[in-house]
């Protein structure tokens, strides 16, 4: 998944239901230098997602423990 918004920026989010944001990376890969700062953001974006499921997951078995 890293290795598509690495190099789809755009269709790392459409993979994860974020339709409004994978738009405005489109746009902002549609200039080269946009290329850049789009892939960066998929892949931060996907890092963030990754954490934020497997706190959910440590908080819930904080809780049924």
């Amino acid at each position: 998944m890293i290795l598509i918004a690495v190099i789809f920026p755009w269709l790392s989010f459409f993979l994860r239901g974020k339709i409004l944001r994978g738009i405005v990376c489109v746009i902002l890969q549609c200039t080269l230098i946009g290329w850049l700062p789009a892939a960066i953001w998929a892949v931060a974006s996907h890092l963030d997602g990754k954490n934020k499921r497997r706190l959910q997951r440590h908080y819930q078995q904080m809780l049924t423990a």
